[in-house]
């Protein structure tokens, strides 16, 4: 069933069902009209010879000049040229399409002036999967992406890469296997193609989407710990959290209840008044990290159907105005507070972890959970593993929103770095999954210790799979398999869905 583009509602789900499920976006009728309506508004002004920025003028610190009608036109080609100076490795495929689905809905409000063709042609590609090799270097967050929103742009042009079919080719080549025409920049056609923060609302709403599942298996790997360490689940009690208000921690909180339901190893003697703050304060911890999200997310989705352009044209009140609508400060203040989360909830997962090889903090379990302690190492090396991918999350999780570097002879003396903001994000993420497998790799490894005791409902579907996937480990072996296929499994999402078919979805 095709997305339906509006410029207003569009959500964070939708976009990933057309990044990564490669589903058809449609532009809906009223969208279709409002974009007709606004380009014949600037061609009326371009007609009258009005001075207007990116169109009759130059940019940046060159808007003081003034283009002859000769040269309006061709300035929107050479524009993309001289704007795709990025450089370093292609990005993702689903990170350009979730960013041209993105500009599409920009566009969908009408108030950028460019040619419905333009636009249908962006859908064109979408649809028939053609995707702009863009390179993972070189915006500043504004005027918007300018660098990489250049080289998708050069597709639409016959030129620049793409890939089509598992296969990169130039973009003459992609366009013509897929039976798409390649078009020619009008007036203000490029500009309005490139000059918004998409690349970092792409890219950067597929990982709010991915943390939401991070923050939900690290939950997982909680359960599973405190569940065979014994924990005191006081701390779990619905109405400590009510009492202090927090959202994120109340369905933290209740999530492991749910996952631990029915745990024989949590009805031992011998419990602790209170345990060890990495196993006590986890709800609070998570659960801010959940609050943090849910903000992050309101953010998002203001971008994604809000105008991220310059200038602006609003055909009813025969206006045009310039401002700074691509500024992606929004989106770096998002995604820099996010990538912070990530790497607190790594931590945390640590030094949880620290707790199962620990024997003196371990509640009985054996030194590096190992029965051989002493002539093997156990799961000793793991922790090694979290800490360098702790540290470099740390380095990461320094804000890039406070990095401006002014650009363009000081007129663009403010920029966002927001495509920083998501490079570091996705660089945390990709970490954080295995700081918490290799949780789940120990809290798995310390059931067998446990045994007979039954785990939760949640947490034995979930050791179960974590077992399909590596074996006990009974003596010293190469563990970098057993870390690299259980990450593949959180990271895929694989766990998540086969605990919630046995409990129902984690909030």
């Amino acid at each position: 069933m095709a997305v339906m583009l509006d410029g207003k509602t569009l959500k964070i789900e939708d976009l990933v069902r057309v990044a990564r499920n490669r589903e058809p976006v449609e532009l809906t009728p009223a969208a279709r009209e409002r974009i007709t309506r606004c380009r014949q508004f600037v061609e009326d002004k371009i007609a009258a010879r009005a001075v207007m920025y990116g169109i009759t003028t130059g940019i940046g610190e060159l808007s003081e000049v003034i283009l002859t009608p000769e040269q309006t036109r061709q300035f929107q080609r050479y524009l993309v040229y001289s704007h795709s100076a990025g450089c370093g490795d292609p990005l993702p495929e689903e990170v350009v399409r979730a960013a041209i689905c993105s500009r599409i809905n920009v566009l969908a409000n009408g108030n950028s002036g460019i040619r419905l063709k333009v636009v249908e042609t962006l859908i064109a590609m979408l649809n028939r999967g053609v995707t702009p090799v863009v390179f993972d270097r070189g915006s500043v967050g504004a005027c918007g992406d300018l660098s990489p929103m250049s080289q998708m742009a050069l597709v639409l042009l016959g030129e620049g890469e793409a890939f089509y079919q598992g296969k990169r080719l130039s973009g003459a080549e992609a366009l013509r296997a897929a039976g798409i025409e390649p078009i020619q920049f009008e007036a203000r056609d490029g500009l309005a193609t490139i000059n918004g923060s998409n690349m970092t609302a792409g890219w950067g709403a597929l990982q709010l989407f991915d943390t939401d599942r991070f923050l939900k298996t690290s939950e997982i790997a909680a359960a599973l710990t405190l569940e065979v360490l014994n924990a005191n689940m006081a701390a779990y009690d619905e109405r400590i959290h009510k009492a202090r208000g927090y959202p994120g921690a109340i369905t933290s909180a209740k999530n492991i209840r749910r996952l631990t339901e029915n745990s024989e190893m949590l009805r031992q003697p011998g419990k602790k008044v209170q345990d060890a703050y990495s196993l006590r304060s986890t709800p609070q911890v998570v659960g801010g990290a959940r609050d943090a999200l849910n903000w992050a997310k309101q953010m998002f989705e203001t971008e994604l159907n809000g105008v991220g352009d310059n200038p602006l044209f609003f055909p009813d009140d025969q206006a045009y105005l310039t401002g700074a609508n691509f500024q992606g400060t929004p989106l770096a203040l998002a995604l820099d507070l996010v990538g912070s989360s990530i790497t607190m909830i790594a931590v945390l997962s640590e030094r949880r972890t620290n707790r199962l090889l620990n024997r003196n903090l371990s509640v009985g379990l054996p030194a590096f959970l190992t029965k051989g302690a002493g002539m093997f190492s156990g799961l000793m090396l793991t922790q090694y593993t979290q800490g360098m991918l702790i540290c470099e999350n740390r380095i990461l999780s320094a804000p890039a929103a406070t990095g401006s570097i002014p650009a363009a002879a000081d007129q663009e003396d403010f920029v966002s770095m927001s495509f920083t903001s998501a490079r570091k994000t996705s660089q945390i993420l990709e970490n954080a999954w295995f700081v918490i497998a290799i949780e789940l790799l120990s809290g798995a490894q310390a059931v067998e210790f446990r045994k007979p005791l039954k785990l939760g409902t949640g947490t034995q579907v979930a050791y179960e799979l974590i077992r399909r996937t590596v074996p006990k480990l009974e003596e010293d072996r190469p563990l970098q398999y057993d870390i690299n296929r259980l990450t593949e499994l959180v990271r895929s999402g694989e766990l998540l869905s086969v605990v919630e078919s046995a409990i129902g979805p984690l909030e």
